[in-house]
């Protein structure tokens, strides 16, 4: 396996790797041996609307399949190393595990990715309680399964697709969970002729309100999802990150990376430090802190997103994924409280570490945060419209 090098400046961390080019096969001739999501596993109603599944191409037959549940991206299939169609991503096979299993996999989240300390926001003086839904503190918008919140686990209604590229609206009313003003939100996913999944958030509030969105896809490129993460290879072109506390909560402190278990700027296995152990066993404080790696990098990139933010490499099949973004910050999450609740589409139980998230983003917990040095804010004004961009792109490493 070729090392991988970060370069940051004026030279980009991600290379020109060798890509797998298909004997151009149109939309319409998308190979029938992929072993793609079923439409009709995902057709139901739930809160009223209707829940459906549509599938994307492009002219190399990269295939990617999204519902409007949560606005999810639900299969990735891109070539490898061999030439074999082979699916990036884990999660389930139908829409009734999506709706009844908690899950964020392949979601569009929001209105706040991550978290927010004790649920409490200050807007224009006014304090509004969110959801405490996990140790005291408000995830990815309150997301509950059984009562559902956070955009995750509520139906987007479709405003447009094509062949390849589907934009899906979510209207949040002023007051839902907790937050103020009515927001409109939009995510378009666009799959390029360069295999890449191109991700664009777009909103618009009545009422000054915070927002931050991001996508939670959970990458497994060994083909096997059976298989671990702890194989693949990590670039985060990030000299910075942002330690946590043990419930998972931001400190304020931006911190340097060198010399820790959180330095993959020379890109490095994500096992390398984490393959085995649990809870207590990790002798990093910040490990330890986030049962492995489940924290926010303050990227070098500076939200330009024409430098590569990130990379991640299967050295089994020689899938790598290359990481664009406007947002200062990207959260890995190593997987590591997947407990093997449900079975995926290859019939695996889904545990510990068989897929990890790369989630373009604000710093957690920014809206309390952002007077702070370095800290960015994510006030969204009447008037203002919020822009997010973020790119998937695929390729191959020899």
């Amino acid at each position: 396996m070729k090392a991988i090098r970060l370069f940051v400046g004026a030279v980009a961390i991600c290379g020109a790797f060798a890509m797998f080019s298909c004997k151009g096969k149109s939309a319409q001739e998308v190979k029938p041996e992929l072993p793609l999501l079923s439409q009709a596993d995902f057709q139901t109603e739930f809160c009223g609307k209707q829940i459906d599944l549509w599938t994307l191409t492009n002219g190399k037959g990269m295939t990617v399949q999204v519902t409007n549940f949560g606005a999810r991206i639900v299969s990735i299939f891109v070539p490898d190393k061999d030439g074999n169609m082979q699916d990036a991503v884990i999660g389930f096979s139908n829409i009734k595990d999506y709706t009844t299993l908690a899950s964020d996999f392949g979601a569009s989240v929001g209105r706040y990715a991550n978290r927010i300390n004790q649920g409490k926001i200050t807007v224009d003086g006014i304090e509004y309680q969110l959801p405490q839904n996990n140790f005291g503190h408000c995830l990815h918008g309150g997301t509950d399964i059984t009562i559902p919140l956070g955009w995750q686990n509520l139906p987007y209604e479709l405003e447009s697709v094509n062949e390849n590229s589907i934009t899906l609206v979510m209207n949040s009313a002023d007051g839902e969970a907790g937050f103020p003003g009515n927001v409109v939100a939009k995510v378009t996913y666009t799959l390029t002729e360069d295999n890449s999944i191109d991700i664009v958030w777009k909103a618009t509030t009545d009422k000054k309100t915070v927002i931050n969105m991001t996508n939670h896809a959970y990458f497994n490129l060994n083909g096997d999802h059976s298989l671990p993460i702890t194989n693949h290879v990590l670039v985060l072109n990030a000299d910075n990150f942002t330690p946590c506390d043990s419930t998972y909560m931001t400190t304020g402190e931006i911190r340097p990376v060198a010399g820790t278990p959180m330095d993959f700027t020379q890109g490095r296995r994500i096992g390398e430090a984490i393959e085995g152990l649990e809870g207590s066993a990790f002798e990093d404080e910040q490990l330890r802190n986030g049962n492995g790696y489940d924290h926010n990098w303050v990227l070098n990139t500076k939200c330009d997103d024409t430098q590569c933010a990130a990379k991640l490499m299967s050295p089994i099949t020689g899938i790598s994924v290359e990481v664009y973004t406007n947002e200062p910050g990207i959260q890995f999450y190593s997987g590591n409280f997947l407990d093997g609740t449900g079975i995926d589409k290859q019939g695996n139980n889904m545990v510990i570490r068989t897929g990890c998230c790369l989630e373009t983003q604000k710093f957690p917990d920014s809206p309390n945060k952002s007077d702070l040095e370095g800290w960015y804010s994510a006030e969204l004004n009447p008037g203002e419209e919020y822009y997010s961009h973020c790119i998937y792109k695929f390729g191959i490493e020899e």
